[in-house]
């Protein structure tokens, strides 16, 4: 069968030679990134001072325009932080958690990055309630949603969850939360560029996720959705100059928020880190989310029946619209074998509770699911 994304195997050099299968933890660079870092150097020391008025003030949300355009927001909606710990910082700083609707529901699955700001909250007031799993790989809706009541001030949930790459019924969750009048943000980390979402469809309050993985944008560039409706409401304490209306102004008064999306920035942006995102954005969205999740799909089915013939234990979901991008094998000795893989040029991870992740991406040929899988069982077998 002909792939046609294939050709865009040259444009990450890593896959010369290496069995990439790691992207859900660490996209591949691809070759106009270090193009893009060399601009960052040569524009740092030719134009100096000025590069600020010429591009660099307005990086993160220029480059958040690249991420707008992979879930579904409008230009001007989506700001790029270092992380998404500092952009679930912003939101969770928006609301008094001393007020009578302080309760936070969240997933005992969610990253745990996220869980420890929601316990940190709780020194603020917040009630924190963590739905717990079943089988530790999926959360029920059911649960879920009856959670979620007239006191809750934020839902905080993965869109995908991390371990099992579980997908979670975000329409759902958020028809129930609105209905009671509650606020939800989506962790879009292991979906975003693998995983088809639009939060204007899903009428999402508020989103996060990062560069590091399936959008090949590499460390210390996040994003950050707030629906605009919200905006005139929320006044973040998690902030910064870049956030004020008159920034360069320098007023040391009371804070003056911007009115538009730049009210959810904090200081001065990670400039080199957002150049070296540029690249990975554009490559994805110039391939598709749609194609690359169709993709996605097959490899992933391919890869559970190629675990299925080698007795290896599965530990995701089966079913195709509950699957994101990766495939878990809950597999004996998992660490040992990922390291063992590693020497073989083979690249996958292991995560605790979880197992052996292994993800395809659309650079991704059919063969090396075939590699991976018998690499996994010959070492399991000797193990």
């Amino acid at each position: 069968m002909t792939d046609p994304l294939l050709h865009w195997r040259e444009e990450f050099p890593i896959l010369a030679n290496t069995t990439y299968m790691i992207s859900h933890s660490l996209g591949a660079m691809p070759r106009g990134t270090r193009d893009r870092l060399n601009e960052f150097a040569d524009t740092w020391a030719t134009r100096g001072i000025r590069a600020w008025e010429e591009g660099w003030w307005d990086l993160p949300v220029t480059v958040g325009n690249l991420i707008a355009s992979l879930i579904g927001a409008n230009p001007g909606e989506v700001v790029m932080h270092q992380n998404v710990s500092v952009c679930q910082s912003v939101i969770l700083s928006c609301f008094d958690w001393r007020e009578r609707r302080n309760k936070i529901v969240t997933e005992s699955l969610n990253f745990p990055s996220n869980l420890y700001l929601f316990q940190g909250v709780e020194r603020q007031g917040a009630r924190v309630v963590t739905v717990p799993s079943h089988d530790g790989m999926t959360v029920l809706l059911e649960q879920m949603l009856s959670a979620i009541d007239e006191e809750t001030r934020l839902v905080s949930v993965s869109h995908v969850i991390f371990k099992s790459s579980y997908v979670q019924n975000l329409a759902e969750i958020v028809k129930r939360a609105h209905s009671v009048g509650a606020l939800v943000v989506a962790d879009l980390y292991q979906s975003t560029g693998t995983v088809p979402v639009d939060v204007q469809a899903l009428d999402l309050d508020f989103a996060t996720g990062g560069s590091v993985k399936w959008l090949c944008g590499g460390p210390g560039a996040a994003y950050l959705y707030v629906r605009p409706s919200l905006w005139p409401a929320l006044t973040p304490a998690v902030t910064g100059w870049q956030a004020h209306r008159e920034p360069f102004a320098f007023d040391a008064g009371e804070m003056d928020y911007a009115p538009n999306a730049y009210r959810f920035l904090s200081g001065t942006p990670n400039v080199p880190a957002l150049y070296s995102a540029r690249t990975g954005y554009e490559i994805v969205n110039r391939v598709g989310v749609g194609a690359i999740r169709e993709k996605s799909l097959r490899q992933t089915e391919q890869l559970i029946a190629l675990a299925d013939e080698a007795a290896l234990p599965v530990a995701c979901p089966r079913k195709a619209a509950e699957r994101g991008g990766t495939v878990t094998l809950a597999v004996p000795d998992g660490k040992a074998i990922v390291n063992q893989l590693a020497e073989r040029n083979i690249l996958v991870d292991y995560r605790p509770g979880a197992g052996i992740r292994i993800a395809p991406h659309f650079y991704t040929a059919d063969e090396e699911l075939d590699v991976t899988i018998r690499a996994i069982s010959s070492l399991t077998a000797s193990h």
